[in-house]
């Protein structure tokens, strides 16, 4: 893999850990402004919402750009915004950065995408996007825990300092490594084409099961501090642990869709979709076994990005015609889910069904993906690594 792409995964890691960190703070973040908890997890759907409006808005606004300029102007305005979160004592204005560092959270990782996919063979986008992810999953192993315990030593705000700091080494590195010459070649006329590509049956079903599938993930892991503290009986100095722990898993689901998803997709979004609402259930079933609920962060994380991760690959071979606004509306689809998720888990608890409600609702996200894909199958519509596979339908478009 081109060392340009673990330039670019670096700078996936400090958005990964904006974005996830909140599952540690929101406790202490909810208390110190003075909001109830699901409106402090409200905040992960704003950010869900910035990435689902900026994925394919800001890769079609920068397309005349060079990529490298595309990407730093994304992650310097990332930077600034958080910032102004560390400081600021506004609940509203917390939710506008949220919004605005997502936007360009989703314009970076859209342009990322396409050039990842660029970067390597055309029978190599799993790999590649598992590279870039694995950026994510690095981000909840270290950066979330560690964005924990800065809240728990220093306050929340300390973490939004911490991310500020660690985008800095990752401006320095695309600056010499990534092709100042490597265009976002979309013309407002390629931009339309790349748009009349992207209704494929094929493209529209895997966005869906990637929405449902992260939304899933989404929901239970906003409220996993709670969930470990409230309904586990397990300490609150043990949370960066545990959200480490699912950060483990997650990395562990990467690095297996990495090696597996390019020959052998549909097999294991079949067999990891229908043990990923197994492991949901038993979540909701055991989570006040302090034992089971840290077996299940770790299982359930590796589930949930093992079937993600394969599913952004499958969106990527689907829009290899629209390689720009491809990667944008991938973002888009995993952020609608990002955004549903913590809303359904918050509308749950606030009903007054408890924190244990979270993983139903995971579980209910799930049942639907796999009742989508199974509908899309029984009526002849295209799915995830169809019969002739991504790499050789790769290799076709690559003739053409």
């Amino acid at each position: 893999m081109p060392l340009a792409l673990y330039v670019l995964a670096l700078a996936v890691f400090a958005q990964g850990t904006s974005e996830f960190m909140l599952a540690g703070l929101i406790p202490d973040l909810a208390r110190d402004l003075g909001v109830s908890v699901p409106a402090a997890g409200a905040l992960t759907s704003a950010f869900a919402v910035g990435m689902v409006v900026g994925a394919p808005l800001m890769p079609a606004l920068s397309a005349r750009l060079p990529r490298r300029r595309a990407l730093l102007a994304f992650l310097v305005v990332f930077l600034l915004v958080h910032v102004v979160a560390a400081v600021t004592t506004s609940y509203g204005v917390l939710l506008a950065t949220r919004i605005v560092g997502a936007l360009a959270n989703a314009g970076f990782l859209a342009v990322a995408l396409a050039a990842a996919a660029d970067m390597v063979a055309p029978d190599a986008k799993a790999r590649a996007s598992s590279v870039l992810i694995g950026g994510v999953t690095v981000a909840c192993i270290v950066g979330v825990p560690a964005g924990a315990l800065l809240g728990q030593v220093w306050g929340w705000r300390s973490a939004f300092w911490g991310v500020a700091l660690v985008s800095i080494p990752a401006i320095v590195a695309i600056v010499r490594s990534v092709p100042a010459t490597s265009p976002a070649d979309a013309a407002p006329a390629g931009t339309l084409a790349e748009l009349a590509a992207l209704r494929g049956p094929r493209l529209l079903v895997t966005l869906l099961l990637g929405a449902l599938v992260n939304g899933a993930t989404f929901c239970t892991f906003t409220y996993l501090a709670p969930l470990a503290t409230e309904v586990a009986g397990i300490g609150s100095g043990w949370v960066p642990l545990v959200l480490a722990l699912f950060g483990v898993g997650s990395f562990l689901g990467v690095t297996l869709a990495g090696r597996v998803a390019d020959a052998r997709p549909v097999e294991l979004l079949t067999a990891g979709g229908a043990a990923l609402l197994a492991g949901w259930c038993a979540f909701a079933l055991a989570a006040s076994n302090p034992v089971a609920a840290i077996v299940l962060v770790l299982v359930q994380g590796t589930l949930s990005f093992a079937v993600g991760s394969t599913l952004i690959a499958q969106a990527m071979y689907a829009a290899v015609r629209a390689p720009t606004l491809g990667g944008g509306f991938a973002t888009a689809a995993l952020n609608v889910g990002a955004a549903l998720g913590p809303w359904l888990g918050g509308a749950a608890i606030g009903a007054g069904h408890g924190y244990r409600s979270a993983p139903w609702v995971s579980a209910l996200l799930v049942a639907l993906a796999l009742a989508a894909g199974g509908a899309a199958r029984l009526t002849g519509r295209a799915m995830p690594g169809g019969r002739s596979g991504p790499p050789v339908r790769a290799r076709r478009e690559a003739r053409r």
